[in-house]
């Protein structure tokens, strides 16, 4: 590391503000960089603009594990990976995020209509995880019903727990939550809000 990269973590250290901010970004990213190839970092994220607005992807060294929307609270979402995963959470270059980032960018550019990504199921259990797997075969432009869902899922009696299998889930967009209606077309509720599903169903059916 160059001596005045040295010396912006020096004045860090001390408490002193680093005089040179693009100096200090230097440090963060190969200092992350040099984490993230010793293995020292189990969920690495990033941060993904979009037409919703920002996206943070994370990724474990098995798949993506975590998507948090524009609505949620990033501070939030970092905490749940550090509590439910591991505390070794570090905004890190990762190659399954970069590969997520190339293909949510297909995706909103009509371009794209299912992902091909390695996924972390970990953050879901039980009939919670076949809800989501159930909805993960729902195809690019079509929908179902939270009762088919559950139906798919093997419990048909279990729609209000198959609601909340939906309104928890931690991979929206890739595993398409937004596709589930309520019975008679309704648009539902969404964990990114209810005018992020409508934005999302329309891009699929103008596409």
């Amino acid at each position: 590391m160059p001596e005045r990269d040295l010396k912006q973590v020096e004045a860090v250290l001390s408490g002193r503000p680093a005089p040179d901010p693009a100096a200090w970004r230097r440090v963060r990213a190969e200092l992350a960089s040099r984490a993230g190839a010793e293995g020292l970092v189990d969920v690495a994220f990033e941060r993904h603009d979009s037409p919703l607005g920002s996206i943070l992807i994370g990724a474990t060294h098995e798949g993506l594990v975590r998507i948090g929307l524009p609505t949620e609270d990033e501070d939030e979402v970092l905490a749940e990976l550090a509590r439910r995963i591991s505390v070794r959470v570090l905004g890190a270059p990762r190659g399954s995020v970069t590969e997520a980032r190339r293909q949510l960018d297909e995706y909103f550019d009509g371009r794209r209509t299912s992902f091909a990504l390695p996924l972390d199921w970990q953050l879901t259990r039980g009939f919670r995880r076949d809800v989501l797997r159930a909805t993960a075969q729902i195809p690019y432009g079509r929908t179902a019903s939270y009762r088919e869902v559950a139906t798919q899922a093997g419990r048909p009696a279990a729609v209000r727990a198959a609601g909340t299998a939906l309104a928890t889930n931690p991979l929206p967009i890739v595993v398409p939550c937004h596709r589930v209606l309520r019975t008679g077309g309704a648009i539902g509720s969404y964990r990114g809000g209810a005018e992020a599903k409508a934005r999302l169903l329309d891009l699929e059916h103008s596409a």
